[in-house]
């Protein structure tokens, strides 16, 4: 039998939970479907902490930053739930741009305040500061681990149908829209829809190249880089000391590489903190979930140098992936009748339903997403 819908949304981590969501707020008919179960750890979307960091100076980026404050409010006050915690986050060190971004915020009433390194050092005693530090009030943590079942909750309450373990088999596009071919517990199904939305993280290159293509359109998207990354939760060694979410630009050669480092405390599990984008390549069906020695090895010492708030030998490892585009902006396009969400760098969870609203914009027509995203950028 071939079941005729409207709109599907093809993998339910964060984006899609966010599209199908922002889609039924419209009254739209929505399918997501979600190769794996309800907070699973295979690809990016797990875990309690996500730092809103809003370090941003490029305008579309800060009006994102602006509409995602106030729809993560709407979404806590709609679901119920306590989605985020306002501590706060500092960014420090010799990159970054913190002035520009710092003008950028202000302008748009969000608010940040340079501290010198000796006051910040009083008041977050756990990292040592040595540069320019930007404190910005208004970010802080969000937990996915609420926030997806919170999406996937209020899009049933309006219609929308959840399908966890099923997986797209099949992806036929035509010029008036697509046909899939899913496989569940419950055998194999073949749909047709309007159009689908494609938020498959780490596996969206596999879905796309795997797409019989019947319009002659070519599914040209920036190349994705799928990496293994390794952050940890440290022990707290100072129980007095208090906690903001942190960036660290540690200059341009520490331990013979550059990364960032973010981190913020994750209630019951330490103090979390990762380099950004620097871990392995993998395949998101063939990974280890193993940390790298050196990169594990390189992570302590920093913790040794600067974060004097943890025990650098006890530590819980974790792992997840990265989807990163060549120039870490994301790619919200729609190409006929397939709509793109995917290359969110290690940088998109904070702007999670802004995204959805973006996504459903292009789903039903109403605006395109900013250029800078464009697929054929």
């Amino acid at each position: 039998m071939n079941t005729v819908l409207d709109t599907v949304v093809i993998g339910g981590g964060a984006m899609g939970s966010a599209a199908a969501w922002a889609l039924s707020r419209r009254g739209r008919e929505v399918t997501l479907v979600e190769q794996f179960g309800p907070a699973h750890k295979i690809g990016a979307s797990h875990g309690a902490t996500r730092n809103l960091n809003p370090g941003y100076h490029q305008p579309d980026y800060v009006a994102m930053l602006a509409e995602g404050l106030a729809l993560w409010e709407e979404l806590e006050q709609e679901s119920g739930a306590q989605l985020l915690a306002r501590t706060g986050v500092v960014t420090h060190g010799p990159g970054g741009d913190l002035p520009k971004v710092f003008e950028a915020l202000t302008a748009a009433g969000i608010r940040a305040e340079f501290v010198v390194p000796a006051e910040a050092g009083e008041r977050w005693r756990g990292i040592r500061f040595d540069q320019q530090v930007l404190h910005m009030p208004d970010g802080g943590q969000l937990n996915p681990e609420a926030a997806l079942p919170a999406f996937q909750r209020l899009a049933a309450a309006r219609g929308a149908d959840i399908r966890h373990h099923t997986k797209v088999a099949g992806f036929e596009v035509f010029d008036d829209g697509v046909r899939l071919t899913l496989e569940s517990a419950a055998g194999t199904e073949v749909v047709t829809a309007a159009q689908a939305v494609v938020t498959a993280g780490g596996w969206t290159e596999k879905l796309l190249s795997g797409a019989l293509n019947r319009t002659g359109t070519e599914f040209r998207i920036p190349k994705l880089r799928v990496t293994q990354e390794q952050p940890a939760h440290f022990r707290v060694a100072d129980p007095g000391a208090v906690w903001p979410g942190f960036n660290h630009y540690p200059g341009r050669d520490y331990q013979g590489w550059y990364s960032p480092v973010y981190g913020m405390q994750t209630p019951g599990e330490g103090i979390k903190a990762g380099w950004h984008g620097v871990g392995p390549v993998v395949d998101p069906d063939h990974r280890d979930f193993l940390p790298e020695p050196k990169q594990l090895a390189a992570l302590q010492d920093y913790a040794r140098q600067w974060l004097p708030g943890v025990d650098p030998d006890s530590f819980e490892a974790i792992s997840c992936t990265y989807t990163t585009t060549p120039d870490e902006d994301f790619i919200l396009d729609r190409i006929g009748p397939v709509v793109i969400g995917a290359g969110f760098s290690g940088h998109g969870f904070k702007f999670t339903p802004v995204i959805g609203r973006i996504l459903a914009d292009l789903a039903t027509g109403t605006r395109p997403a900013p250029s800078i995203f464009r697929a054929s950028r």
